[in-house]
């Protein structure tokens, strides 16, 4: 039996509904590979005859190879670490200083891992992964590493105070997998490297406790979950004292359970399955994603509750709210220091925070001064040990700055502040809304030149993503504003519902059967870019990933008259498969299940694989994805791209990286070759007529 046919029969699809390209799904299949390597060709040939290609991709890997990038660092023990990458040490080093010596300009770094060394060593790609370091001793740490930047990892035992890995230590092989220190001789792992112990979504379905010193596959199981699951995890949560062991069965995207294991019993908490939580001590922290009524008050989806967490499991909880939304505002995140707790929130995608510590045992506010029209975030720096935090700012046009704060006091220390990367005089940054189809004002950023003739002719770069309660904030890109911005090209940052810009009500709002909305929200602000006459289709671009690129698929097909040319970066395209392949169960929350009929209903109507037509002109498309991402799988790119070609259009290409994981590109160098790629693309295709 044929290869298509084989798969079809192993997931009951009637020999009518054969797709033609399923032999692209086989990753590694001589037959894939030897097309892909032909697509690769074709698109680099295209790209690579721009007399500008070499000259964009230099200053692309300039900017990302410069040895002056602030370094963005996190205190482990008594020293601040940071993980650095240049020209030189392409896959990196992980590397520490002092305080004292992080203020200075060029300050004295302590190498502790040249993974480019280490990768040359073992003839291995390495990928950096992260340590986890165990508190508070802050003695050992457990490096994790990727082959090429996929999910799974490997993860090695290493001393601090050697700089060695550790000699018969803690060595996990390459898995989907999570692992925590418990003590000094004891972790608690979860890994997918099997049908018994992964879900149907291919991440670890158990928890085990494995002790120093014995084989790992007699380890104690301790906490399990379902086969339809999404997942399992654990951590040890230990401040002010109080230690939990806290185990997440990950239901679904959206649903989950809570455990913790006091003296060998796992005890549930007593939270909405929906709803996230940390501990402080004595107390929990309550994230709502929805409505709670609870001691006969109800909490809206999106507070921050805080309470006594032996009250919270007796059912008799008193809550005081560190955040409750309101019209315009959600919850972007909070950080503990030893005496405090940061609360950072959204108000119309701008940030402001608040200050909360307990007074005489009630929990009392101050706001916390902010910049302005940017993003700004919260890292406490030692929670235990002091009240002092890096504030981290950023916005379109001004480069990431890192200032030491303490709560208590507006007063901060700018530490370090990234060198512009572009020139940026003339440019203008502005929040416009759009009216989406049901009527609702949909947000929208636009950076411009202040001199903009509003002539059609513009040519726009558009992003969106609208999925998993993800908010989109202004940020800093040196290369989007060197290669786009700066030599004339309009840039715009959509915040379509799927989104978190407003909370948990402007994601659930677009998902599964209502995502449609998400979808008009994308069209009414490119129609009102059009009639305010920044742009026109032929000038107008669109961008996104992963969920993004689905949003670009769904353009594509719905839309093809709207815009001038399209980059769809490791996106789902076969909505009707997406829940087979890889990490895709895991998103049914998100999308609906296609293998119910019903749901497949709604789901087809954005599935662009299955919408391409024949004979329609469609807008000048590139595909990227990654041989290496074991997230949304590489065939979604390839066989849209195939059926296209068979269709064909011609204006339609795909590039596979052989590395990068999800990412797309794993080091500077692949980075700038696939930017430089894009940024070309962009300004070749724009202002053509469809489907030249």
């Amino acid at each position: 039996m044929h290869m298509a046919a084989l798969i079809c029969a192993a997931f009951g699809v009637a020999a009518a509904e054969l797709d033609p390209y399923l032999w692209l799904e086989e990753v590694h299949g001589a037959k894939a590979t030897e097309w892909v390597a032909g697509q690769n060709a074709r698109t680099l040939a295209m790209t690579h005859a721009d007399p500008l290609f070499e000259s964009t991709r230099k200053e692309v890997m300039d900017i990302m190879t410069a040895t002056d990038h602030i370094p963005h660092v996190s205190k482990i023990g008594t020293y601040f670490y940071h993980f650095y990458t240049d020209a030189v040490h392409t896959r990196g080093v992980w590397r520490r200083t002092t305080l004292d010596e992080y203020r200075k300009a060029e300050p004295v770094w302590e190498t502790m891992l040249d993974v480019d060394q280490l990768a040359k060593d073992e003839g291995e790609r390495w990928s950096w992964g992260g340590a986890i370091c165990r508190k508070p001793e802050h003695d050992r740490c457990l490096l994790t590493f990727t082959r090429g930047g996929g999910d799974a990892s490997v993860v090695r035992e290493y001393d601090l105070a050697t700089r060695q890995f550790v000699k018969d230590g803690f060595v996990l092989p390459e898995a989907k997998q999570g692992i925590s220190w418990l003590d000094r001789d004891t972790v608690l792992i979860s890994r997918a490297t099997g049908a018994e112990d992964s879900t149907q979504s291919g991440y670890p379905r158990v928890v085990k406790l494995w002790k120093r010193g014995t084989p790992v596959d007699i380890a104690e199981t301790v906490f399990s979950g379902e086969k339809e699951d999404l997942g399992v995890s654990a951590h040890v949560s230990d401040r002010q004292g109080i230690r939990h062991q806290v185990f997440s069965r990950i239901v679904s995207f959206y649903k989950n359970e809570t455990w913790v294991r006091e003296h060998g019993k796992l005890i549930r908490v007593a939270i909405p399955g929906d709803a996230e939580v940390d501990f402080l001590g004595k107390e929990v922290l309550i994230s709502l994603r929805s409505d709670w009524e609870v001691s006969g008050r109800i909490w809206k989806g999106g507070s921050l509750l805080i309470g006594d967490f032996a009250a919270l499991q007796s059912g008799q909880p008193a809550f005081t709210a560190l955040f409750e939304p309101r019209t315009g505002g959600s919850l972007d995140g909070y950080t503990i220091t030893r005496d405090y707790i940061i609360v950072n929130a959204l108000e119309n995608v701008h940030n402001v925070a608040y200050e909360w510590r307990k007074v005489e045992g009630r929990w009392m506010a101050h706001p916390v001064e902010v910049p302005g029209f940017g993003s700004t975030s919260f890292a406490a720096i030692d929670p235990e040990g002091s009240n002092e935090y890096f504030l981290k700012y950023n916005d379109f046009l001004t480069p990431s700055s890192i200032s030491l704060g303490r709560a208590g006091s507006d007063e901060r220390e700018l530490l370090k502040q990234d060198k512009a990367r572009f020139d940026a005089s003339g440019l203008d940054v502005a929040q416009q809304f759009a009216v989406s189809k049901d009527g609702t004002r949909v947000p929208y950023f636009i950076v411009k030149r202040k001199d903009i003739r509003l002539d059609g002719k513009n040519r726009v770069l558009m992003y969106g993503y609208g999925g998993f309660e993800s908010s989109q904030r202004p940020f800093y890109s040196s290369s989007n504003g060197k290669e786009w911005m700066a030599k004339g090209g309009v840039y715009v940052l959509a915040n379509i519902r799927g989104g978190g810009e407003y909370g948990p009500e402007w994601h659930a709002t677009a998902v599964r059967e209502n995502r449609q909305r998400s979808y008009d929200d994308f069209i009414a602000i490119a129609e009102d870019l059009i009639k305010r006459k920044i742009t026109s289709p032929r000038y107008l671009a669109i961008e996104g990933y992963s969920n993004g690129g689905l949003l670009m698929g769904v353009m594509l097909t719905q839309r093809p008259d709207l815009f001038g040319a399209i980059l769809s970066h490791v996106p789902l395209l076969d909505m009707k498969r997406y829940n087979k392949l890889f990490a895709g169960a895991s998103w049914m929350d998100e999308y609906g299940n296609p293998d119910d009929p019903a749901q497949w209903a709604y789901i087809s109507t954005f599935s662009p694989y299955h919408l391409v037509k024949k004979g329609v002109r469609y807008p000048s498309v590139l595909f990227s994805t990654s041989t290496r991402d074991d997230r949304v799988h590489p065939g979604h790119a390839r066989k849209m791209v195939a059926r296209m070609l068979a269709m064909g259009v011609k204006n339609v290409w795909l590039f596979e990286n052989q590395e990068g994981g999800h990412a797309g590109a794993d080091g500077a160098a692949q980075f700038a070759d696939i930017a430089a790629m894009e940024y070309r693309f962009l300004w070749n295709q724009l202002g053509k007529t469809s489907g030249e």
